[in-house]
């Protein structure tokens, strides 16, 4: 089969799949990497080649060609809008340290793109309160529902999407879900969890410089759209403008402590839940 320069059909492949994420708004890998290699093997010689399954890259492959091309195309403004997004999920989780906030995905690894999201998972037994909470806090929002086959039997799961400079996107699990992780459909690990003390120790190693501004005065510089970085924008969340400018409840713990009870199984087996692509 013809090799298509450095990595062969298969890093071409992942680079294609990459491009189309980046530049055409593909969300699955699954879907780009069909479709990267669809266009690919139709032009080369001025015919159609077929690809074997060991051609297709791994979603990790892609990941890491979309991160590159997110770098060369962004810029230092992708490393200001990361830590515009963690501050943001940070102030998010505080709000609603009551549901046992952990933040996943792209930003907390900083694998952060344009049109990247916050992803929450929330825990409760009861995704009504959820609402009410979000509703008290006067969050712009969209509720959706998810169906999945869990366990032999179809379930339900909640979405909720939270409006602002960032979208942040909240999928609610039942309380006995915290201590399984699915695993992550670019490496096959189980996903990390990241509590909100944890996240607020991340922004402190490696954002200091923004994060000693943040902390001093409540401005930050990050919040623009990736083509405007030239002009970022600097906005004061000291006050809790914004999304996170709703007024807190008397009784909402300001900090999200690490619970005693709380259990892991990193040996799980996978359960695929809602919030997560298909590989």
């Amino acid at each position: 089969m013809a090799r298509l320069g450095p990595g062969g059909l298969r890093g071409a492949i992942a680079v294609e799949a990459a491009r189309l994420m980046y530049e055409e708004g593909v969300k699955q890998y699954f879907t780009a990497k069909r479709l990267a290699a669809k266009r690919l093997l139709g032009r080369v010689g001025g015919r159609r080649l077929r690809y074997r399954p060991m051609d297709l890259p791994s979603n990790g492959e892609i990941r890491d060609a979309l991160l590159s091309i997110a770098e060369l195309a962004e810029g230092d403004g992708r490393t200001r809008r990361l830590f515009a997004m963690r501050v943001v999920a940070l102030r998010a989780m505080r709000a609603l340290s009551e549901f046992e906030p952990r933040l996943i995905g792209s930003v907390s690894t900083g694998h952060i793109r344009r049109g990247s999201d916050i992803d929450l998972h929330v825990f409760t037994d009861d995704p009504d309160a959820l609402i009410a909470r979000v509703k008290q806090l006067r969050w712009a929002f969209e509720t959706e529902r998810v169906t999945i086959l869990k366990f032999g039997e179809i379930r339900e799961y909640t979405h909720v999407h939270v409006a602002d400079d960032f979208e942040v996107e909240l999928t609610v699990y039942e309380r006995r879900e915290m201590r399984f992780r699915p695993r992550s459909s670019t490496d096959g690990k189980p996903i990390e969890r990241i509590k909100a003390a944890a996240l607020e120790a991340m922004i402190a190693r490696d954002h200091a410089e923004p994060w000693r501004r943040f902390v001093s005065d409540g401005t930050i510089v990050g919040l623009g759209e990736p083509d405007d970085d030239d002009d970022a924008t600097v906005r004061d969340l000291s006050s809790f403008d914004g999304m996170i400018a709703a007024e807190e409840a008397d009784d909402a713990d300001p900090e999200d402590l690490p619970r005693p009870d709380e259990l892991l199984d990193d040996d799980a087996p996978y359960e695929p839940l809602a919030g997560f692509e298909s590989v």
